[in-house]
């Protein structure tokens, strides 16, 4: 973690002070999308709307299209998240833990085994995780330690198959047109990727008994 300070914060803290951000007043939010194989950090640090401060290249995530179900499949999952543990002591030099199983997981994952450890980490190796190089999860990492100790509690993490904009919609629609529950799976995630894209806000997201998210 040190190496991180070292390498990273001088060139993060002019990133902020470009974008109008304050370093030392943060909250965070990460917004992955896994067939364009990017991860976002947006910032917040003054009013109530999330600025994008940097887009990563993710360099490895196994599987395919279609949410994480069963321990073992090597997918990354798709929904709503957040940060459940810090990792400065990684195999993977450092990793950031995601609350999967989260509460639709739960109900629509497999019973007996759904899976867990999914973490954004360094390295280039995956099977289910988001590897992004160890220098890029020294910035990723920093920033979310920065964020916990301004007192975020809550890190959100929205992972989505895809940019889901009405045309890649259109697109996946027909692509998928034999699996229509991992369509309507994918247009209630959409939702939630709609009510950000209009108000920079995170939603608050809950989930149903049949698994389904809903918003506010």
């Amino acid at each position: 973690m040190k190496e991180a300070y070292q390498e990273k914060e001088e060139s993060l803290r002019a990133l902020y002070i470009e974008k109008g951000l304050d370093f030392n007043k943060q909250s965070i939010f990460l917004r992955v999308f896994k067939r364009e194989k990017t991860l976002e950090l947006w910032v917040k640090s003054s009013g109530t709307q999330y600025v994008l401060l940097k887009s990563y290249a993710i360099c490895s995530a196994s599987g395919d299209l279609g949410p994480k179900r069963k321990m073992g499949d090597y997918q990354v999952p798709e929904g709503f998240y957040h940060i459940d543990r810090f990792n400065p002591q990684s195999n993977f030099f450092l990793s950031l833990g995601l609350n999967y199983p989260n509460a639709s997981d739960k109900v629509l994952s497999d019973k007996q085994n759904p899976g867990g450890d999914i973490f954004i980490h360094g390295n280039c190796v995956s099977i289910g995780c988001m590897a992004m190089t160890d220098s890029k999860i020294k910035e990723i990492y920093l920033v979310a330690v920065e964020a916990k100790n301004n007192g975020q509690i809550n890190i959100p993490v929205h992972i989505f198959p895809f940019k889901m904009t009405d045309d890649n919609m259109h697109f996946f629609n027909r692509q998928y047109k034999e699996e229509q529950a991992l369509f309507t799976f994918w247009q209630n995630l959409k939702q939630g990727y709609d009510y950000f894209e209009k108000n920079k806000k995170v939603p608050i997201v809950s989930v149903n008994t049949n698994g389904n998210y809903f918003y506010k």
